[in-house]
């Protein structure tokens, strides 16, 4: 049997998801068109069964942090206006809901969508199970695993430099899968601890440059948009 036979049916993953948690289809607009994305239907209540079981002592659980799309995804599929996507080999980093993944593909390029937790991904094959032939969703944790003998031009993150204790592994995980003389978009909502990144990842032999990017929800909050060009 070939892989598209062994693949789960669209019905299947959706019994998979509803097995683990409340999830609906939300109609959103990506890359400046409607899109159906599947989400956590109760992210809130999510976080906080996570919180009460870490304070209970229970190791292992992981902040569900992915429920969410975060307007640094919205911020990075605007910018993605001005790239060159088609047919494009692009890798997003822990992709959560895929948005910025989906915005890449939605412009054509061949997208890689991968996330730490296996939860998100399930969601992410939903919602891009009509573009299965564009797209790949697959695990990988900065600096543990690695797409053997894959690299990429582009490699999207949203949202991905919250952590500091992570930015050591995020390091190497881009430089194993960026192609030489290629381009690194990671957005945040200029948050300080993005700006403690913007610093240290200077120091790690990457060429900076910052994009600012206004949405039509909040303008006076702008997104930021740190381009990143391997120095070495």
């Amino acid at each position: 049997m070939t892989s598209e036979q062994n693949a789960p049916t669209l019905d299947a993953l959706e019994a998979a998801a509803s097995d683990k948690f409340a999830w609906q289809w939300d109609a959103i607009s990506i890359a400046n068109q409607p899109f159906k994305l599947a989400v956590a239907a109760d992210p809130d209540s999510m976080l906080i069964e996570a919180c009460e079981r870490q304070d209970a002592g229970e190791e292992g659980v992981i902040d569900p942090f992915w429920a969410t799309t975060w307007r640094a995804a919205a911020g990075l599929d605007r910018f993605l206006d001005q790239v060159e996507l088609q047919d494009v080999p692009v890798l997003e980093l822990g992709c959560g809901t895929g948005h910025a993944g989906i915005a890449a593909m939605l412009r054509g390029a061949k997208v890689t969508l991968t996330d730490g937790v296996e939860d998100p991904l399930l969601l992410v094959r939903m919602s891009v199970w009509q573009q299965r032939d564009q797209c790949t969703v697959q695990r990988l944790r900065f600096g543990i695993d690695t797409l053997d003998d894959q690299s990429f031009p582009i490699i999207l993150g949203s949202d991905v430099t919250y952590l500091r204790q992570l930015w050591p592994e995020l390091d190497v995980c881009l430089r194993q899968h960026l192609t030489k003389g290629g381009r690194v978009l990671l957005s945040d909502p200029y948050r300080f601890i993005a700006n403690e990144f913007r610093e240290w990842i200077q120091k790690h032999d990457w060429h900076y440059t910052e994009h600012k990017v206004e949405l039509a929800d909040d303008p006076k909050h702008p997104i930021r948009v740190m381009e990143l060009h391997d120095a070495k």
